[in-house]
Order: C-alpha cells, then sequence, then structure tokens
C-alpha cells in the first residue's frame, strides 16, 4: 500500500485507445501491486494447469470443485487489487476533473463494482 511518503514512483500512462492491442492504459499503476498481481495470476495459472491434471486423471470431483474454489478466490483477490488501483488513480484523476469524464468513470465504477460481486 502506498502512502504519500513512499519512495516507489507510480508508472503513469494516458487513457489511450491501443490501436494494436484493442484496450486503454491505465492513468497510474503502483509498480509493487503490480509484481503481486503478476506473481499471484502466476501462481494460478499453475493452479489451473493442476486442475486441467486432475480432470485428465478423474479425479475425485470434490477434490477438483475445492481446487476451483481456491482458483476462484485467487483471481478474486487480483481482482480486488486491481479495483483498488483503479480507484486510487484512474478513477480519483477522472474525477477530479469535474466534466464529462468524471460522469463516465463514475458509471463505469458502478458497473465494475456490480461485474466484482457477481
Amino acid at each position: 500500500m502506498h502512502s504519500e511518503h513512499d519512495e516507489t514512483p507510480i508508472e503513469t500512462a494516458c487513457d489511450t485507445p491501443l490501436a494494436a492491442e484493442g484496450g486503454r492504459h491505465a492513468v497510474g499503476v503502483d509498480p509493487e501491486a503490480k509484481d503481486r498481481n503478476l506473481k499471484r495470476l502466476l501462481r494460478i495459472e499453475g493452479q489451473v494447469r493442476g486442475l486441467q491434471r486432475m480432470v485428465e486423471e478423474d479425479r475425485y470431483c470434490a477434490d477438483v470443485l475445492t481446487q476451483i474454489s481456491s482458483v476462484h478466490q485467487a483471481l478474486r483477490s487480483v481482482g480486488r487489487e486491481l479495483v483498488r488501483n483503479h480507484l486510487k488513480h484512474c478513477a480519483a484523476t477522472a474525477i477530479r476533473s469535474g466534466d464529462d469524464e468524471a460522469e463516465q468513470m463514475y458509471d463505469e465504477v458502478v458497473d465494475m463494482m456490480y461485474r466484482h460481486i457477481r
């Protein structure tokens, strides 16, 4: 978690369309959070491969479902970190602007929260 006194700089980029990738860049990304998320995603990738093996080996359904639940929780953890970053950087910047961008960001955040809590 960053405070105003942290030494680690926040990486910033414009929120502009990426023609080649079909997406947008975050306004700010906490490099430590990014690193944690990437490490979590690598662990999740390993868990999913383990799930594939369990299914291939006809493992006990309850055990497979337990692992699926574990993967789901790990993904939710990454999602929470991304929501936190989005609110702290992207949403805060848009809302401070006070123009139409603020209203659009409000709608985006509400939609994002509804999707994330499902």
